[in-house]
């Protein structure tokens, strides 16, 4: 699946390039946009028939061996299956993967369709290279050439980035993150699982390998009211301040934990790209103690920083951002978590419901309200 198409079927040096979802030929699937937050070569081979793709597929894997996966990887794109699955099983990891393209969407896109070729990707998934099996320095030698002169993904600007996130101190007092953590513990996590879209449907998974957390929802209603008033108050004018966005909604109202005794992660993910989460804006992190270590948040595609709140303070970013949470490696991280929107963004939940695989809780609107005296006001209004 291909989200938007570059222009003129044709790739541009400089400009980013469509993601897109597809099929490893050995089994499972690969999501570009996941990818992001380092250097990507695509090497679109044609079809295995050709004694030149597997050739040209042996010396990518050989290029492949001196590459570390969090730097580089490459993506062998085939229109066709290969004859002999094992074989490409045999040479596929970490660093170097095949992917099915056989409806040959994938390789019209990127303009591979009449000339096999190799499209190298910056950490921010846009093009840098584009060699093509005509290159007069020979096409693998030159893809190899260029991913072994690539710098370290936290130099791929050329000069120190920085997530676009805002650390907001002091959201919630040592009393209230002390109370949060005793609700979470007297209540008992579950498992949160992650939510991944099934036939255009959401539904919530388990992969340990890939999430690992527990959870509990803030229901009562007294401490919701707690939690709704410090976010008010303290968090939501600095976001309408430094994003020029006004929340007014609150979504996914929780206290987590991840524990060191489980190996508690979250690998990288962005959080609006399933159909049931389209109406996300911001996620909000707050963090309810520091007596852990490891389980920061990064962002791939600004480099490999650490960023971790205070105690009491939150991290808000934009929920189209890649990123994710580093293993705990001592100690427990308790953290509230949320999302944030606004009411524009309603109607796409309550249409969203229709994408909820069966089994989701369905959206009911009005319960989600950050102000509702906004809302009686205007019901008073429509009396009148």
């Amino acid at each position: 699946m291909i989200d938007h198409q570059a222009a003129g079927n044709r790739v541009v040096l400089g400009d980013p390039v469509p993601w897109f979802s597809a099929p490893l030929v050995t089994g499972g699937s690969f999501d570009l946009h996941v990818s992001a937050g380092r250097w990507v070569a695509l090497s679109f081979l044609g079809s295995p028939a050709n004694p030149r793709a597997m050739a040209e597929l042996a010396e990518l894997a050989s290029a492949s061996a001196a590459l570390h996966e969090d730097h580089a990887i490459i993506g062998c794109v085939f229109t066709a299956p290969p004859a002999d699955i094992a074989s490409l099983a045999a040479i596929s990891n970490s660093k170097l993967f095949c992917l099915a393209d056989y409806d040959g969407a994938i390789t019209r896109a990127f303009g591979a369709q009449e000339m096999p070729r190799t499209v190298v990707l910056d950490p921010m998934l846009r093009a840098i290279a584009d060699i093509a099996w005509d290159n007069p320095q020979g096409h693998a030698q030159t893809v190899r050439n260029v991913l072994g002169g690539l710098p370290a993904v936290d130099d791929s600007a050329g000069v120190p980035m920085f997530a676009p996130a805002l650390m907001v101190p002091r959201v919630f007092s040592f009393e209230i993150c002390d109370f949060l953590v005793q609700f979470y513990d007297q209540q008992g996590g579950v498992d949160s699982g992650f939510q991944f879209d099934v036939a255009g449907k959401t539904t919530t998974l388990s992969d340990w390998r890939l999430k690992r957390r527990s959870d509990v929802a803030v229901a009562a209603p007294e401490v919701r009211e707690l939690v709704r008033g410090q976010i008010v108050r303290r968090l939501v004018p600095a976001i309408e301040q430094f994003f020029q966005f006004r929340a007014t909604r609150m979504d996914r109202c929780i206290v987590a934990c991840y524990d060191s005794e489980v190996g508690g992660h979250f690998h990288r993910h962005r959080d609006n790209v399933n159909a049931g989460a389209q109406h996300r804006r911001f996620a909000v992190s707050i963090n309810l103690n520091n007596n852990f270590e490891g389980c920061d948040l990064m962002f791939p595609e600004f480099g490999r920083k650490a960023y971790r709140p205070s105690e009491g303070g939150a991290l808000v970013f934009s929920c189209g951002a890649l990123h994710q949470v580093t293993p705990v490696t001592k100690g427990r991280r308790y953290a509230f978590l949320a999302f944030l929107y606004g009411e524009e963004d309603v109607k796409k939940r309550e249409a969203n419901n229709a994408r909820l695989h069966f089994g989701e809780t369905l959206y009911t609107s009005g319960q989600d309200r950050l102000f509702p005296e906004e809302a009686q006001s205007q019901d008073v209004a429509a009396v009148a």
